[in-house]
């Protein structure tokens, strides 16, 4: 499936837990509707450290991953030969978000590990009241 971008309110969700979560890293999977990410997917059992964060993919329910996400607790976006072992396994979107977690400092990738454009698009979500 062909991504269009990723929400705006899904990217801030991402960027806060990065942020909470650091100096641990943050994981999980992205999920999307109509072509748009708007979900991230929080496995059960996922473990997080310091220096890594692993994520069960045998926890996954029996659902479609466009690709996944996670946090580095320094500067450096760059893909480890870990992350791109995992980006090859879930999908074609992956986002690595770094300090200081704001809305310039996240890259995503494709499955091998070359960046790639996703462009923050405002979406309203249905089902969901004004809060």
């Amino acid at each position: 499936m062909k991504i269009k971008g990723i929400a705006r309110d899904t990217l801030n969700f991402i960027l806060e837990v990065s942020k909470f979560m650091a100096p641990q890293e943050f994981a999980g999977l992205l999920q999307e509707k109509n072509g748009i990410i708007t979900e991230v997917l929080l496995l059960p059992g996922t473990e997080s450290s310091n220096t890594n964060a692993v994520l069960k993919l045998y926890m996954m329910p029996n659902i479609k991953a466009v690709g996944s996400v996670h946090s580095h607790p320094g500067l450096n976006r760059s893909p480890s030969q870990a992350d791109r072992r995992l980006f090859s396994k879930t999908g074609n979107y992956h986002i690595i978000v770094g300090r200081p977690y704001d809305t310039q400092s996240w890259t995503c990738y494709d499955r091998g590990g070359k960046i790639i454009e996703l462009p923050v698009l405002d979406v309203k979500f249905e089902g969901y009241g004004d809060f």
